[in-house]
């Protein structure tokens, strides 16, 4: 459950249902899967024989061939290695990790993970990079209709992969702002919500990192819009993103990036400060 508001922009997906290529079973991830096949007869191995030469199950080397599992980058590099495939599939490699997400977050998975500046308002959930692995298995169950559990798993470790945005160096710039509810939800159960709690305070220690909560008795909000993303690139270049019922869009003309930092500006002078936002975690955890 990411940033999520409807609008229309440059770029944006103009249909409102799944394209083929979107999911697992077609598009590159059953090339990858046909590619990967071809090179473990010509290296004739057996599926059991090279998935203890990779370290997966030969049922799971399976759906990697037959396109019904993304394969991890780990799994890819040692593939390639192991099959002398001179980079072949290594070269596939960011293309099959975006088939990590579902098809509304590509692009936005996409700049997140070049960029230097992220700023995100989140009125529904915690924010994805924020989120703990239970948290976010919680989130992806509820989802209707329901997920297979080889989805759940996959979108979960997509998720989990986004998050070496805080150890990246030149470190980010990253701004969350969080409604005061979203960290009242108990989502996944109290003890999850407490582990959740005290994952924010730990990210929220980075220099690089300021999370402000917005107080649910603020007369005055800027946010009634819904959430949104700004996204900074090294270019200079900033873009906005909003995303609801699983439709996204990407904006990138003046205007509507001018409304949307200034909307962000002013829930800042809204929110608790960083400090006074950590406080209140703390205070919800009872530790002060």
């Amino acid at each position: 459950m990411e940033s999520v508001e409807q609008g229309e922009t440059e770029g944006a997906r103009d249909d409102g249902g799944p394209r083929p290529e979107d999911e697992p079973g077609s598009g590159v991830v059953t090339a990858f899967g046909r590619q990967l096949k071809l090179l473990r007869v010509r290296a004739s191995l057996e599926r059991p024989e090279f998935g203890k030469l990779t370290g997966y199950a030969a049922q799971s080397i399976a759906s990697f061939e037959q396109g019904r599992r993304i394969p991890p980058p780990r799994f890819i590099d040692r593939a390639d290695e192991v099959l002398d495939a001179g980079g072949v599939l290594k070269a596939l490699k960011e293309e099959v990790g975006r088939a990590q997400y579902p098809a509304f977050f590509r692009d936005m998975a996409r700049l997140e993970a070049s960029a230097v500046g992220l700023s995100v308002y989140a009125a529904l959930a915690v924010p994805g990079l924020l989120q703990t692995t239970e948290y976010a298995k919680a989130v992806f169950q509820m989802q209707r209709p329901l997920l297979d559990d080889d989805v759940i798993e996959q979108r979960l470790e997509a998720r989990m992969a986004r998050q070496e945005i805080f150890t990246r160096r030149p470190a980010p710039l990253l701004s969350f702002i969080i409604e005061e509810v979203v960290l009242r939800k108990p989502i996944g159960g109290l003890a999850t919500l407490r582990g959740q709690l005290e994952q924010i305070l730990l990210v929220g220690q980075n220099r690089n990192v300021e999370i402000q909560v917005m107080p649910t008795d603020r007369e005055d909000h800027a946010g009634l819009g819904g959430p949104f993303n700004l996204i900074d690139n090294a270019e200079g270049r900033r873009i906005a993103y909003t995303e609801v019922q699983d439709d996204s869009r990407l904006y990138t003309s003046a205007g509507k990036i001018r409304e949307l930092e200034a909307r962000y500006g002013i829930l800042r002078s809204q929110a608790l400060t960083p400090r006074e936002s950590l406080d209140f975690i703390e205070e919800l955890l009872g530790v002060k």
